[in-house]
């Protein structure tokens, strides 16, 4: 018996992986025509390498990516709001904070499915039920019969819909865009987060001297005029930001911009509707302002892997799966949420009170956040 699976992302594959260990077979359908090089970069916090402990390839994962010795938060100036120093992380947790390029993750994980069937160019449209089988209808013409199904799709999910009609995809306010740029002669060893009424812009390096940054302006959804955004409009508009925001903007090409408005995922009631599961995005989708949406798709696998492994039946190790996560994962999304509300404001006087805040806020207050985040017990 197999189970099926929707999605080649980081969701789906991590899954495959996890079922893979726990003695499952799975075929995975994706509705690319090709996998090929797509994104940026992406965080991997300690809970995610964690994780790739738990499924024995951490040591495969951690040299694709770059230890980050600390993050900070700045001003427009680049005087310092917030310092994190990832040696006190490392000290409490047992783990350090990582970046990863997402298509570096996404090969590893593709490699160690090597056997698994992967399909491709199988967009889904439907899905009905036969009994107890479920029968997925893609775009093509084609349908597959499946007794277990795990939706991994991401946050714009046509089958989640189709599932959970009143799903809302919750738009944030703000539209993002993001490039990964090398050769740049620009020595950047920590991450950061420059916050201002103008917007926010991140800097985060990755291995072998590249460079990912974002940047976030408060915008309608759907914006014509921002949609058409090119780097000299970026540029002009954060030109007159601290060094090297400017440096790194001036070293990017239009063809390197990625450009999408940000949404997350209201609290679903449920990820588990009979005998179909939602994971990752599909499941939580969240904002990027944590660094945690990744993270928690590769822990959804390693969870969903230990109760399949824990129960005597699938159905008891997805409610189980469901029980575990549900309330973790609306803690983040809706702090997630928060953060962003908080770091996009363009009123003067809040971003004054909030950049007060945050010089003043105790060490203390961040580690009872990381300690929410990084201590879990798989």
């Amino acid at each position: 018996m197999k189970i099926s699976i929707i999605g080649a992302g980081i969701a789906g594959l991590t899954t495959a992986i996890a079922l893979k260990k726990a003695g499952f077979e799975t075929e995975v359908f994706e509705a690319a025509s090709e996998i090929k090089p797509v994104g940026a970069g992406l965080g991997l916090a300690p809970n995610a390498i964690k994780a790739f402990y738990e499924l024995g390839i951490a040591e495969k994962i951690i040299p694709l990516g770059r230890r980050l010795p600390h993050f900070k938060i700045t001003n427009a100036a680049g005087s310092i709001l917030s310092f994190t120093d990832s040696q006190a992380i490392s000290a409490r947790y047992g783990i350090d904070n990582f970046t990863i390029h997402r298509y570096a993750l996404h090969q590893a994980l593709l490699q160690e499915l090597d056997g698994t069937p992967i399909y491709i160019g199988k967009k889904v449209i439907g899905l009905t039920k036969e009994g107890k089988e479920l029968i997925i209808q893609f775009q093509d013409g084609s349908s597959h019969k499946t007794p277990y199904l795990i939706i991994a799709d991401g946050i714009h999910s046509v089958l989640r819909n189709k599932l959970v009609p009143h799903a809302t995809i919750r738009y944030a306010g703000y539209s993002c865009w993001r490039a990964v740029i090398e050769g740049t002669g620009i020595a950047q060893e920590g991450a950061s987060e420059t916050w201002d009424t103008a917007g926010r812009f991140g800097i985060v390096p990755l291995k072998d001297n590249q460079i990912y940054w974002f940047a976030c302006i408060n915008a309608p959804e759907k914006s014509e005029k921002f949609k058409n955004f090119r780097v000299q409009d970026l540029y002009a508009h954060f030109h007159q930001f601290h060094a090297p925001v400017p440096q790194i903007l001036s070293k990017t090409k239009d063809e390197q911009l990625l450009h999408h408005d940000i949404f997350d995922l209201d609290p679903l009631p449920h990820f588990v509707y009979d005998n179909v599961l939602l994971v990752g995005d599909t499941a939580h989708g969240m904002t990027p302002n944590m660094g945690q949406g990744a993270c928690q798709a590769i822990e959804d696998a390693v969870v969903l892997g230990k109760e399949l492994e824990r129960n005597t039946t699938i159905e008891a190790a997805l409610q189980a799966f469901e029980r575990r996560r549900l309330k973790r994962t609306e803690k983040i999304i809706l702090r997630s949420r928060n953060i962003g509300r908080i770091a996009q404001t363009s009123n003067p006087i809040l971003a004054g009170i909030r950049n007060a805040m945050l010089r003043i806020t105790p060490a203390s207050a961040q580690t009872k956040q990381f300690d929410m985040l990084y201590n879990i017990d798989f």
